[in-house]
């Protein structure tokens, strides 16, 4: 689905306004421990808040498996170079209406990327995965 992978692209380059773009007036996400946040402003700050930990982070989709409005990813995410470099397999459920992402959610274990920043990984996260 191209609006997955245009999605994709515009969080690899960090590009909050095509982030944004792409997402619903209704846009909710739901991180890897399932916080959920909701609206388009609220989730360009998280996304900012996001890159602002992770600087280069990155995601890697494989493939892509759709029925309706409903797709499914998986691949990778990533973020950090040398000893605080991680890279975990991830998933993502998306239901794309209208050419715009209405649910991002992400199925990760993210206790490496924690592990490698040296600082234990919160009860709540309220940041993208």
């Amino acid at each position: 689905m191209k609006t997955i992978t245009d999605f994709a692209a515009a969080i690899n380059s960090h590009d909050l306004e095509k982030i944004t773009a792409l997402m619903s007036d209704e846009h909710t996400f739901i991180d890897a421990h399932g916080n959920e946040m909701a609206g388009k402003e609220t989730m360009k700050a998280g996304w900012d808040s996001y890159f602002g930990l992770f600087p280069d982070y990155y995601i890697e989709i494989e493939q892509i498996f759709s029925k309706g409005d409903l797709a499914m990813a998986y691949g990778y995410a990533g973020a950090g170079t040398g000893e605080k470099a991680w890279k975990i397999p991830a998933a993502w459920r998306a239901i794309v209406r209208d050419g715009k992402i209405e649910l991002w959610q992400v199925y990760a274990d993210t206790k490496i990327q924690f592990e490698r920043m040296r600082t234990r990984a919160p009860n709540r996260i309220t940041t993208p995965s």
